[in-house]
């Protein structure tokens, strides 16, 4: 044990992170800090001292399914990372090429925004592009406004 290592698991002590601290000893072999509010190794095997989880706003608590099906007409931006296939003329081959494309349109809720715009893309892409789910990290929107 250093110096490096005895701040380090100082300054884990006294932050308020509660998550495992892992150190690596040799290949395969760790030593785990495990910080806990339960008084005895009883009450922490029973799970005794568990923490309430952090109670967040509306807009990140509610789960994204949720808000993807929720029915709000108007505005919408829909941003879509997907793979494109591209010809490479030098070549004469096709690629997947990573693409971020974003627009706004009308629509009823965030999933319709996305049906739009891969209908939209679609019919201007090749056949072959791989388009990512609605529900994945891969595509994000937000509500801009009410229609008039």
């Amino acid at each position: 044990m250093d110096d490096d290592l005895a701040d380090d698991i100082r300054d884990y002590a006294e932050s308020d992170m509660y998550y495992p601290k892992r150190y690596k000893v040799r290949p395969r072999v760790y030593f785990i800090i495990i910080k806990t509010e339960a008084e005895t190794m009883l009450d922490f095997k029973q799970k005794k001292a568990l923490r309430p989880a952090p109670v967040e706003n509306r807009d990140h608590a509610a789960p994204m399914l949720v808000r993807l099906n929720e029915e709000r007409e108007g505005w919408y931006e829909g941003a879509l990372d997907f793979k494109r296939v591209v010809l490479i003329p030098s070549t004469g081959k096709h690629e997947y090429r990573d693409t971020h494309f974003v627009a706004q349109c009308k629509a009823v809720s965030g999933m319709e925004c996305y049906s739009r715009i891969v209908d939209y893309l679609r019919t201007r892409v090749d056949g072959r592009s791989q388009f990512p789910s609605a529900k994945g990290k891969n595509f994000k929107f937000k509500f801009l406004g009410y229609c008039k």
